[in-house]
Parts: C-alpha cells; sequence; structure tokens
C-alpha cells in the first residue's frame, strides 16, 4: 500500500458538518484551538450557522480549513497510517502543508483568514463570477473563454476531472462563456454562488495583498511531500512555498494532473480527509483504479481505519 492524503477546500461546507464527529477529542480540541487563533468564534459558526454567513469567503475559509486539520489530527491519534504525499484542493492546500509539519496550525489559520480576506478585497462584489462547466475537455473550453473575453477576464480556473472544469472572471464574460460553451458541446454550464472568482487573473491583486502575510510566516521543511495546485509538483524550501501560495490565488487549480502524478508515483490509496466527499468523486474519474476512502464523518472514519490497519 502506498497512501496519499487531499484535503478538500471550499465548497465543501455545511452548517454542522463536524457533528457526524461526535466523539472523537481531536475535532473539539482542534476547532478550540481554531477559535483560539483567530480570536473569533469560527467553531459556533460551523455548528448553527447561518449558512449564509457560513458561505461568505472569510467565513468558509477558515472553518474548512479547521474541519481538514480537525480530521486529520484525530486520524494520526487513532493510529491511522501516514500518508507519503499529500495535495489540498485550492484552500485545501494550508491544511496540506499543515499536515506535512511545513506550517502550524494557528499560523495557517491567520494565513488562511488573510488570505481570504485579500480575495473578497480584490473585486467589488457583484463584479465576478465562476461555473462549472461540464462535458467538454480543457481545450475547447480555453478557446470558448479566449472568445468570451472581449476584453475582459475569464479562464479555466479549476481542472477537477475529465468533462468537470470551473470558469471564473467578470461574471459578465462567465454569462457570456455560459453560452458558448453550450453551443461548443457542452452537457450543462451553470452559474456558481460565488462573488470571487478564485484562480483567474483577477486574484492578482489579492496575491500582491497576501504576499506580507506569507511573508511573516514562518514555514518549515515539508515532512511529507506536498503536491501544489498552480505547479503539480513540491516546493522543497520556504521561499519556494511562499511563491506558490501567492501564485496559487491567480493560477489554474491543476487537480486532474495532481492526482495523476500521484497515481503515476504508485499511490494505491487516497483518502479524502475533511468534510464531504467531493475530491472522492473527482479522484474516482481521475484514477479509477486507486482505492479512494472517506473521512467525512466518524462512521466512514472508522472503517477507513479498520481497512488500512487490518
Amino acid at each position: 500500500m502506498k497512501l496519499a492524503f487531499v484535503f478538500p477546500g471550499q465548497g465543501s461546507q455545511s452548517v454542522g458538518m463536524m457533528t457526524g464527529y461526535a466523539g472523537l477529542a481531536q475535532i473539539v480540541e482542534t476547532l478550540a484551538a481554531a477559535d483560539a487563533a483567530l480570536g473569533a468564534p469560527i467553531t459556533a459558526l460551523i455548528a448553527s450557522g447561518p449558512a449564509e454567513d457560513l458561505n461568505v469567503t472569510t467565513s468558509t475559509q477558515p472553518a474548512m480549513l479547521a474541519g481538514d486539520v480537525a480530521v486529520w489530527n484525530a486520524w494520526l491519534a487513532a493510529g491511522g497510517p501516514k500518508p507519503v504525499m499529500v495535495a489540498g484542493h485550492s484552500l485545501g492546500e494550508y491544511a496540506a502543508l499543515v499536515a506535512s509539519g511545513s506550517l502550524d496550525f494557528a499560523s495557517a489559520m491567520k494565513l488562511v483568514k488573510a488570505r481570504s480576506q485579500a480575495m473578497q478585497d480584490a473585486v467589488p462584489a457583484g463584479v465576478g463570477g465562476m461555473a462549472a462547466v461540464l462535458g467538454i475537455e480543457p481545450g475547447p473550453l480555453a478557446e470558448v473563454c479566449d472568445k468570451a473575453a472581449q476584453g475582459e477576464v475569464v479562464a479555466c480556473c479549476n481542472l477537477n476531472a475529465p468533462g468537470q472544469i470551473v470558469i471564473g472572471g467578470h461574471k459578465t464574460a462567465v454569462e457570456r462563456a455560459i453560452v458558448l460553451a453550450k453551443e461548443a458541446g457542452a452537457k450543462r454550464a451553470m452559474l456558481l454562488p460565488m462573488s470571487v472568482p478564485s484562480h483567474c487573473e483577477l486574484m492578482r491583486p489579492a496575491a500582491a495583498a497576501l504576499a506580507s502575510a506569507l511573508n511573516a510566516a514562518v514555514f518549515a521543511p515539508p515532512q511529507i511531500a506536498v503536491i501544489h495546485n498552480a505547479t503539480v509538483d513540491v516546493a522543497g524550501d520556504a521561499a519556494a512555498i511562499r511563491a506558490v501560495l501567492a501564485d496559487q490565488l491567480f493560477k489554474p487549480v491543476r487537480w486532474i494532473e495532481t492526482v495523476e502524478k500521484m497515481a503515476a508515483q504508485g499511490v494505491t490509496h487516497i483518502i479524502e480527509c475533511g468534510p464531504g466527499k467531493v475530491l472522492a468523486g473527482m479522484v474516482k474519474r481521475i484514477a479509477p483504479d486507486v482505492k479512494c476512502l472517506t473521512l467525512a464523518d466518524k462512521a466512514s472514519f472508522e472503517a477507513a481505519l479498520a481497512e488500512l490497519i487490518a
């Protein structure tokens, strides 16, 4: 067995998402540590909402980081085997860095709060948009985006799985791209309820704003290989990690290539570590021969533990 972990990001959040882990002490402890790091009760928002507040970028990102790391801590405490490599989808990359030993949890919480605020500030509400496009491959969709731009920004942002891509940019350009994508053969194309267009050129100012926070943070050499979204490669030292985290904001999430790289390096099992099962579905489409497990609640957590330790 060769094990990898992947950590979900924005989009996997839901009110009450940690209640399914009742009985795992590390969940409670980690969420309390998240509150302490932020100086704000993110735990209460996760538990009780309201959903419209949890779904605001500046709340969603710290909440998902806290959830991901809480599940990781519970896994280690239960004696779960460590992976040989890790990756995180967008925001999840910060959880991957915590898991690798490169970044301490409190620092990661503060960085993610700064990241989410920089992203929120970079594009005025209503100006940006994102859309999921299904049933079309990256090359033709990139051509669609080029045609739809008309002087604005619209691009492939999340290359999630074969035939499953998220585009983003100026909302008006995204709307034009939706029409053109359907004409080009896409099975579906629909706006997502997100006002912050992540992983496109509109986020370049956010990367500049985040840089000072990244420069102030302490990064240790990773003890587990972290495959980064923007490069599909590892970043060995602190300077390289800071650079790739800044670039990640305006460069696409190359998730298909990330999972393909894990499979090419002999990974036999991938565990999605955190609330939800979104990444597991992507992994199954990208690398069907790799066994994919989730830690989406206590039941799946215990099942994965039993399978891997047996």
